[in-house]
């Protein structure tokens, strides 16, 4: 078990925090979702409510190495000033004379915003003398970005060098309660809903969850592949063909062990990548459907969709990582929406696992309706393939 915020005495000591500010400007530099700062909060509260001189970073974007104004995190320091009622001064550099100069003047229970990490090219690189540089005269580190705990970057992973303790936040804790550690002895049926664009990303996920799943549902456009491995047609749809050997593959291993592995029964498609392109639905493949040369799939269709709800509904715990179809467009959305709204009613303990998913459970449900929702895309995936994430691997152990 790794060191908790909860157990560390932080009044009167500098602690440096690592979180996720990586959010969404719109052309004005205006925050458009700040879910990733809200889930910070009650980590930067416990700190400041406990007297930490509380020094905050956080990369943002992709700079190439060197300061660019759209990727500053300024607008973050503002929005946590409104959020917290007392002022988050910022730093307009991450090791340079302005942050030291903040640093120096920190009181316990204030707090100030490092300007980005990657606004250096030493923090992806994981360099010692950036990661002893950030630490300062810390005595204390605690992560809390979930979203980067993959990374070994300085401030993930270098920094925790230079410090006397590590600790992870709220957050990361509750991604590994619910990622790891009930995901160990889940409540039977366990079903894991994979979807989204590619075979190739899910892969290692899908054969690491075959020794704990019950049932998988398959959906998004890496459903594709394992129908056309199943030697239906499948038209323009998006197939990575050099991982049909690897489906084939994993749709035997299902069966060996008795696992139900349930693909599309049927396909919503289009000729045209538009949100107002005519859409029609295949009959279903055991009855002679296939997806026509000129047309492509973009949903599930509507048999699919009822039987997907159907297991969904008798599953006793429900992992769902990636979209049953394009849901960002209207028309092509219907597959996501009935699904999602079919885990929020689940009577199961519901996971939704990062990225898109999340987005659409946000979207067309209420999220309270799921009992977690990831804030890790890369990271969330990793952790679900049974690999160590270096930015927790580094935290001290209890």
């Amino acid at each position: 078990m790794k060191l908790s915020i909860k157990d560390i005495q932080v009044n009167a000591k500098e602690v440096l925090m690592r979180c996720d500010f990586n959010v969404p400007y719109n052309k004005d530099l205006e925050i458009t979702d700040d879910t990733r700062i809200q889930a910070a909060i009650p980590s930067i509260k416990h700190l400041l409510e406990n007297g930490a001189k509380l020094v905050l970073c956080s990369h943002m974007g992709r700079p190439a190495g060197k300061p660019e104004e759209k990727y500053s995190l300024r607008p973050v320091a503002n929005r946590l000033t409104e959020i917290l009622g007392s002022t988050v001064a910022f730093a307009e550099d991450t090791i340079g004379e302005s942050a030291s100069q903040l640093r120096a003047q920190l009181k316990p229970g204030n707090a100030v915003l490092l300007e980005n990490t990657r606004f250096d090219e030493k923090e992806k690189a994981n360099d010692s003398d950036f990661a002893k540089s950030l630490a300062a005269k810390a005595e204390i580190f605690v992560n809390d970005a979930f979203g980067t705990a993959h990374r070994a970057h300085a401030s993930t992973e270098g920094v925790t060098h230079h410090v006397s303790q590590s600790a992870m936040g709220f957050l990361i804790e509750s991604e590994l309660e619910f990622l790891q550690d009930k995901l160990k002895t889940p409540a039977k049926p366990f079903l894991a809903i994979m979807g989204g664009k590619k075979v190739s990303d899910k892969i290692q996920v899908i054969k690491a969850m075959m020794d704990k799943a019950d049932e998988f549902i398959i959906g998004g456009a890496m459903a594709y592949t394992f129908l056309k491995a199943q030697g239906y047609k499948t038209g323009m749809s998006l197939v990575e063909d050099e991982f049909i050997p690897l489906a084939k593959e994993l749709l035997e291993t299902a069966q060996q062990k008795g696992i139900k592995f349930h693909l599309p029964a049927d396909t919503r498609i289009t000729q045209e990548f538009a949100n107002d392109a005519e859409t029609r639905v295949t009959k279903a493949y055991s009855d002679g459907g296939e997806i026509p040369d000129d047309w492509e799939g973009i949903d599930i269709g509507d048999v699919a969709i009822e039987d997907f709800c159907k297991v969904v509904e008798g599953a006793g715990t429900i992992l769902w990582n990636g979209p049953m179809g394009v849901f960002e467009m209207d028309n092509f959305a219907a597959g996501t929406i009935a699904l999602a709204e079919a885990v929020a009613k689940a009577n199961a303990l519901t996971i939704v696992g990062g990225g898109d998913s999340v987005t659409a459970a946000n979207k067309f449900c209420n999220p309270a309706d799921f009992d977690f929702l990831s804030t890790g895309g890369g990271a969330s995936l990793e952790l679900l393939e049974g690999k160590e994430l270096p930015g927790v691997a580094a935290l001290s152990d209890k």
